[in-house]
Formats: C-alpha cells, sequence, structure tokens
C-alpha cells in the first residue's frame, strides 16, 4: 500500500454501479504519469456500486452505514487523504478524468486551490438557469469569486483541507472556506459530459433552499472568523 502518495482523489459515490468501472478505467488513464490513490467513498450504496470496484494497492474503500450527504462522503474521503495534493471528483461520469492533470498544473504554478468550470454544462435547461442564479447570489454573498462552485472537480492542496468545516451542504462553499483562510484560488475551464446511465441524486427544489440558509450560515461564519497574525514567539 502507498503510504504518501503524490495525489489522492476522493470520488463520493451513491448508487453508481452501472458507471464505477468505467470511472475507474479512465482515472487510471488520467493519472497514469502520477504517484496516486483513490479513496471511493460509498454513500450508503442500495446496489452492488461498492462490488464493483476493483481492487488494487492504491485503491482505497470507505463505506458509510447509510446515506448521509455528499458533503459528508467528501469530507471523509478528504480527512482520509495522504497526498499532498488532493483531487475531488464525481462518480457519475459527468466530470471528466481526463481534465485533471490541467487542474494539477495550476496547483504546480502556486495555486492552492483550482476549481473546475463547466462552459458548457450538459444538463436540463431548468437546472442550469437554476443553477446560474444560485452561484451568482452565492459568489455575491460570501465572495468567493467562482462561477461555478457546484463542478465538484476540484484540486487542493492537503493542507487547505484543515479549513474545512463538516456541515451539511459544505461542498458549495469549499472556495469561500479556502478562500477566507488566505489560500489562492483560481477557476480553469473543464470537460461536462451528460449522465450516461442512472438519474441525479438531487432534487433542484431542496438543494435551493438548504444552499439558501447555508449561505447565510456560512456567511456568517467567515465575518465571525479570527483574524490574527503572530508577532514574536518565544
Amino acid at each position: 500500500m502507498i503510504s504518501s502518495p503524490e495525489i489522492s482523489v476522493i470520488v463520493p459515490l451513491f448508487n453508481e454501479e452501472e458507471n464505477i468501472s468505467i470511472l475507474q478505467t479512465e482515472l487510471s488513464a488520467a493519472l497514469k504519469e502520477f504517484d496516486y490513490e483513490i479513496i471511493f467513498v460509498d454513500d450508503g450504496s442500495v446496489d452492488r456500486t461498492a462490488d464493483r470496484i476493483e481492487a488494487a494497492p492504491n485503491i482505497r474503500l470507505i463505506r458509510f452505514e447509510k446515506n448521509s450527504g455528499q458533503s459528508a462522503a467528501i469530507y471523509a474521503g478528504l480527512t482520509a487523504a495522504r497526498g499532498a495534493t488532493v483531487v475531488i471528483i464525481d462518480g457519475d461520469l459527468q466530470n471528466d478524468p481526463a481534465d485533471i492533470p490541467k487542474l494539477l498544473a495550476e496547483i504546480g504554478r502556486g495555486a492552492d486551490l483550482v476549481c473546475g468550470h463547466r462552459v458548457q454544462r450538459r444538463d436540463t435547461l431548468v437546472k442550469r438557469a437554476t443553477s446560474r442564479i444560485a452561484n451568482a447570489v452565492r459568489s455575491r454573498y460570501t465572495k468567493d469569486g467562482v462561477s461555478d462552485t457546484g463542478c465538484t472537480l476540484k484540486a487542493m492542496r492537503r493542507e487547505c483541507v484543515s479549513t474545512l468545516l463538516p456541515f451539511k451542504g459544505m461542498h458549495r462553499f469549499i472556495p469561500a472556506l479556502v478562500k477566507a483562510a488566505g489560500y489562492r484560488l483560481v477557476e480553469v475551464p473543464v470537460n461536462h459530459r451528460p449522465r450516461r446511465f442512472g438519474q441525479s441524486k438531487y432534487g433542484l427544489g431542496n438543494r435551493a433552499l438548504r444552499a439558501t440558509i447555508d449561505m447565510f450560515g456560512v456567511r456568517w461564519l467567515l465575518s465571525r472568523r479570527l483574524n490574527y497574525k503572530v508577532r514574536e514567539k518565544m
């Protein structure tokens, strides 16, 4: 088993048995030039998702007892990661693993967090419109400067993980929390693909309401953040 790989890839999964083999093959191809581990986090799937994961020395699996949500799955994977750089990617094949080296290149150029921006989204018109409005409102209130926080595909230095807090909806505010801690953030355009198998796990109505409530909570949290610099230690 790899004790401290260069890259840790976190993949939250919920009922993705038809996608997992394809995703694992694509990840292997995209990461062939890197020393990496993949951490699959099965968020209480009730299908054969976990059984379809091909075992290997650099493949790790975290299985939840019950479905706990995307934020919980992502946070569990991030805190278990051993790599100097961590990557988050969806398990539904809509994010393209071939974009991962592009994000890692930005980390190599000095960025602390790199967020994917889905320039041409392959979702329904309603979903795209709702997301556009939500992104605009969220960015204005949290001042994260990110145009597409809904894109799961991200790469960050592992030290950025310490800025995150384990709450429901956390994954939508990763840029805001990391940027508020003083880290450098950039966005890069990434490919977005239509969903081939299965269906979306998140309803628009509930997601919009919860995201709005979370947004005000995060804004309050950021306004109360401790801000100090040590002058001297003895």
